[in-house]
């Protein structure tokens, strides 16, 4: 991704030793310039102040103001796009939700090379991110979810859901699925994200809306009312037999650089479901999707990508538009209720 100017990043960290660690490890990039490290919140705020960053690596668990507190006052007052650095803990989507753009795991041991190269790339990825209002829900998408998880629907039950996404996606997502009623058909969801944290991000979806919301398991059936999110370090595909839909996950090779890959959720959904399903193409760097939900409209499927508008970065979806895979682009706020429109149109010509 070629940028005209190198990004400007301020790395906070409580950690002389990890602070030390992430300034050393960025700065070897020729697209970033580290201008400034902080040791806590407070120092973090004059760093800011002095310095104008385009991009913050933020240590969420610190003494004295924590992460998400600074991020819940700093979001509002000064939005600037923000990549958490945490250890393996749910904690991360407090932080989304305050309005961080990307989150990363602090390294195991031996693992700082790859680390580094990974926040190197969501902090490129950050800098030319769209910065959505923290907190709730517009009003808007809280007025459809009030209208869409009132809903009652007749569903067939070969009809399935399939929803892909990266950066920004946790939120996204975890709005669709608010807003949906407890008898919605089944959901496949492939989100960028590493192995543990796609278990705790489906504990919380599970939490928070009508919808029983689980991590994927080899082997198990599709049930209407579920929605399963395929594991950080495998590939999620969804199989047919018997005339029962299963999920099926393989390997951890990378597929279109990722593990798992919106691709192949959504080829192995064409095949299964064909006209039966429908995809949902949300916010994320690159084109991971694009051609998969392409091979689910040749199938049949209804398609839809989110609009450049209500995306934290325009890219999947904007890659999938231009195969022509979507049928139509839409608001966030306005999927869920697209969606109900769509099955319940499906029942009226069945």
């Amino acid at each position: 991704m070629a940028l005209a100017k190198r990004i400007r990043v301020l790395v906070v960290d409580d950690s002389i030793v990890f602070r030390t660690a992430i300034t050393r490890g960025l700065a070897k990039d020729p697209q970033i310039e580290i201008v400034a490290s902080a040791f806590n919140t407070h120092d973090a705020r004059d760093k800011i102040m002095q310095t104008n960053p385009d991009v913050i690596t933020l240590d969420v668990e610190m003494p004295g103001m924590s992460g998400i507190e600074f991020l819940k006052i700093l979001m509002p007052q000064r939005p600037i796009p923000v990549i958490v650095v945490s250890a393996v803990d749910g904690i991360v989507f407090e932080a989304m939700n305050a309005g961080a753009v990307d989150f990363i795991a602090k390294p195991e041991p031996g693992g700082q090379e790859a680390f580094m190269r990974e926040l190197a790339g969501k902090i490129k990825v950050a800098a030319v991110a769209r910065l959505r209002e923290p907190g709730a829900a517009t009003a808007a998408a809280a007025v459809q979810t009030n209208a869409t998880q009132n809903a009652s629907l007749s569903v067939n039950p070969d009809t399935v859901v399939a929803i892909g996404a990266s950066t920004g996606g946790t939120e996204a997502t975890g709005q669709i699925l608010k807003a949906l009623p407890a008898d919605f058909p089944a959901i496949l969801i492939t989100q960028h994200m590493p192995p543990v944290f796609t278990r705790m991000y489906a504990e919380r979806l599970n939490r928070e809306g009508k919808l029983n919301v689980s991590e994927a398991k080899d082997g198990e059936a599709v049930r209407s009312g579920h929605a399963y999110v395929a594991p950080g370090d495998r590939q999620m595909m969804l199989v047919r037999r018997g005339g029962v839909y299963f999920i099926k996950l393989a390997g951890t090779q990378k597929v279109s650089g990722h593990c798992p890959s919106v691709n192949v959720l959504f080829d192995s959904v064409a095949e299964a479901a064909g006209k039966n399903a429908l995809g949902v193409i949300l916010t994320g760097m690159g084109a991971d999707g694009a051609l998969g939900l392409l091979h689910m409209r040749e199938a049949g499927a209804y398609t839809i990508g989110q609009d450049q508008q209500s995306c934290v970065v325009y890219g999947m979806p904007m890659e999938a538009h231009k195969l022509g895979a979507v049928v139509r682009q839409s608001p966030l706020s306005m999927i869920p209720s697209i969606l109900i429109n769509q099955l319940k149109l499906r029942e009226r010509v069945r």
